[in-house]
């Protein structure tokens, strides 16, 4: 064989440390499929962040400052992208938390307040994305006898675009409470405004057989209560029933609220997901936040969860 030239030689070194770095240099972001991005949702019961002047049946109130702070303290150790809550007051009240949270390091500019008969205590969401549509339910109300009742606290609807092809449909709620009123049967009551968010599902199903849902909030009840029973839809098919993510804390336990009076814990916040968001979501990194005194937020603890872009692997449950 003859021996190469010195020209050739450097032609074929730089062609040989081309290719080397080729295989050694990292591939930029863009030019390969993109990283599957990960989204943090928090569901958060406030125990009534309000501000309520006295008047006419009604004692004054104020969120004690330190319960602020220590709800300010918790959400910004989650960090959520996409926060929705019960029991806020006024538009007032949700800015005064918007702040905090930014002033907290958490800036979530994109806000949505919705309620139905009981204007005091509301549902609100705060997102770090822009909300692409609304479609609040403020007016629903159902039948007892000859009674023409409100749904409580309505349904919040907002969707969200977490990519271009990912619409994420948020329905928050806070179901009729377990205490007694004069008005009807509370657990009746609380079924009723259930069947209306069931209603309001099969809408949406209607609309977008498709559609990935996320349905979550206080529902008020027991696992095995009819109330819940009626949102999941069991006797419907696989594509239109909700699934329920059981989730835990660090501990295993499940329970999400203490009534400190009678010494009960309770599950009584849920997330429930259509078919099509449930293989999205990462079970193993979400959960109940736990802290030993988070009754000095509220006495609710906050349900997170990781949201994918893409299904997550197998493998993960």
């Amino acid at each position: 064989m003859l021996p190469l030239l010195p020209s050739t030689r450097r032609v074929f070194g730089l062609a040989v440390f081309f290719a080397l770095a080729a295989i050694s240099l990292p591939v930029p972001l863009g030019a390969a499929e993109e990283a599957p991005r990960q989204i943090t949702f928090c569901s958060y019961n406030l125990k009534n962040w309000l501000s309520l002047e006295e008047s006419v049946g009604q004692r004054p109130y104020h969120k004690p400052e330190a319960e602020r702070e220590r709800v300010v303290q918790t959400l910004a150790a989650i960090h959520p992208d996409i926060l929705g809550v019960c029991e806020i007051g006024t538009a007032d009240d949700l800015a005064e938390l918007q702040q905090r949270l930014e002033k907290a390091g958490l800036e979530l500019p994109y806000t949505e307040l919705a309620h139905g008969g009981d204007e005091t205590r509301r549902l609100a969401l705060l997102s770090r994305l822009p909300i692409k549509a609304r479609n609040s339910q403020t007016a629903l109300t159902y039948q007892i006898g000859a009674q023409t009742l409100p749904m409580q606290r309505g349904i919040l609807d907002v969707t969200i675009s977490l990519t271009p092809t990912f619409d994420l449909h948020l329905l928050g709620v806070h179901l009729k409470s377990m205490r007694t009123t004069e008005e009807a049967d509370q657990a009746l009551m609380r079924r009723n405004e259930a069947r209306l968010l069931r209603l309001h599902l099969d809408t949406l199903f209607a609309q977008d057989p498709k559609a990935r849902i996320l349905a979550y909030g206080d529902f008020n009840c027991q696992r095995n209560d009819p109330a819940l029973a009626e949102v999941m839809g069991g006797l419907r098919t696989a594509d239109t029933a909700m699934t329920d993510l059981l989730l835990r804390d660090p501990a295993g336990e499940v329970w999400t609220h203490f009534w400190d009076e009678a010494d009960v814990y309770s599950r009584l916040d849920y997330c429930l997901t259509s078919r099509l968001l449930r293989p999205f979501i990462d079970t193993r990194s979400s959960g109940i936040h736990a802290e030993p005194d988070f009754i000095k937020a509220s006495d609710h603890r906050p349900l997170v969860l990781k949201i994918n872009t893409e299904p997550v692997r197998k493998g993960r449950r």
